[in-house]
């Protein structure tokens, strides 16, 4: 029977966040079965991209972070701490901005995948469903046990982003892409398949609910989640979260492939019970942005990518943030490989912008205002969606 712990966090200060990591790990039967003296261990936290505040829900916190680095030197380990945010979000702010350049001052290894210094290479997926061939770095491939350390929170494409999606930070940035052209979901399953990471804990001191996985809301959980069987994990945390196991796609999907146990009658529960600690999460699809005007279009397709889909949204914000939401009145904004059956009636090159390279194709066809870049900046897509209803020109490539 597959195990999970769930865990009070009794204060919110390193040493309460440590006790009840440590807890987590004590309910696991400890980590020597998976952690060897000698081992070289990625402990990949969810950094997808700089919030405004480190507690806001979207980031990982270096608390949980440092935590398992320190047991890990206990048991004679070699750790690593090793993201690469999100294609396009710089990992180097995140890094600065959200506590863990503090970590480096100590001495501990804060590895910025994206850093030219790291070499790539490619590895090779043993049956895999969308994938036979994963981009990644060498320090990934050689590695001997991988920690998945994400935050607990929704997602707009996934229903819940947790430490199974959380390993997509271990690709390089086109490698990423090609994961939401090809197939996000089983993709997902193909990394991890490949990865095999030993341990997930689940920073759910702070999740984000809404419009995840990193412009939601913050929502306050003081728990701490963590299992051997990611599925176990997953499907615990979703039904903590409000939904039930087999409605998300990425758990039901490795459950399938036989990657762990979904089943909650199947799965023993050590510390919190899931009645004790459960509260709903607000859904992506249940947000409104405020503001905007009914005759306004955001039309994503399916395969749009976390990156131009993140561009958007933010962008919209920076709008917001700056009165503008009436320039928004009629038009169509398309991200990702939108296709003109998507789009509504009365579209036109006048009030139709297409965002990032994979809408480049619709924009070519039909004439319409392109926004370049995979992801475009802000700045840039702001301009775009403004057009010529602005008195300032705007140059598209």
């Amino acid at each position: 029977m597959s195990t999970v712990s769930v865990r009070k966090t009794k204060g919110d200060d390193y040493e309460a966040i440590k006790a009840a990591v440590y807890q987590v790990l004590e309910d696991l039967g400890g980590i020597e079965d998976i952690i060897k003296p000698g081992y070289k261990v990625i402990i990949k936290p969810n950094l997808v991209a700089c919030p405004t505040d480190r507690l806001s829900g979207g980031i990982t916190r270096w608390e949980v972070c440092l935590a398992l680095y320190e047991k890990c030197k206990e048991i004679g380990a070699e750790p690593v701490i090793a993201e690469s945010s999100a294609a396009g979000a710089d990992t180097e702010l995140t890094i600065t901005k959200c506590g863990y350049q503090d970590l480096r001052d100590q001495g501990i290894p804060v590895i910025n995948l994206k850093d030219k210094a790291n070499a790539t290479c490619k590895v090779d997926i043993e049956n895999g469903v969308v994938f036979d061939k994963i981009n990644t770095w060498e320090m990934v491939r050689d590695c001997d046990a991988i920690i998945t350390v994400p935050v607990m929170k929704t997602h707009d494409q996934t229903e819940v982003t947790l430490g199974m999606k959380n390993l997509k930070g271990l690709l390089v940035d086109t490698q990423k892409k090609d994961f939401h052209k090809k197939g996000l979901i089983e993709g997902v399953v193909d990394w991890c398949s490949y990865l095999k990471p030993c341990l997930e804990i689940i920073d759910g001191t702070y999740g984000q609910q809404g419009l995840g996985p990193i412009f939601g809301e913050t929502k306050e959980m003081d728990l701490i989640v963590g299992s051997k069987d990611l599925v176990a994990c997953e499907a615990v945390t979703s039904k903590i979260m409000g939904y039930e196991p087999e409605d998300v796609m990425i758990t039901r999907a490795a459950y399938k492939r036989g990657l762990g146990e979904m089943d909650l009658e199947k799965i023993e529960v050590i510390g919190k019970q899931i009645d004790e600690v459960a509260s709903r999460f607000k859904r992506s699809s249940e947000v409104e942005i405020e503001g905007i005007p009914e005759s306004f279009n955001l039309i994503f397709s399916k395969d749009a990518c976390t990156g131009c889909h993140n561009t958007v949204i933010s962008s919209l914000m920076d709008m917001k943030a700056q009165d503008l939401f009436s320039y928004l009145e009629g038009m169509n904004v398309c991200v990702g490989p939108v296709t003109k059956e998507m789009l509504p009636e009365g579209a036109n090159a006048d009030n139709t912008v297409c965002i990032g390279v994979c809408c480049k194709k619709l924009a070519d066809e039909c004439g319409f205002r392109w926004v370049v870049g995979c992801p475009p900046w802000n700045a840039d897509t702001v301009k775009g969606i403004l057009g010529d209803r602005r008195e300032y020109g705007v140059r598209y490539e």
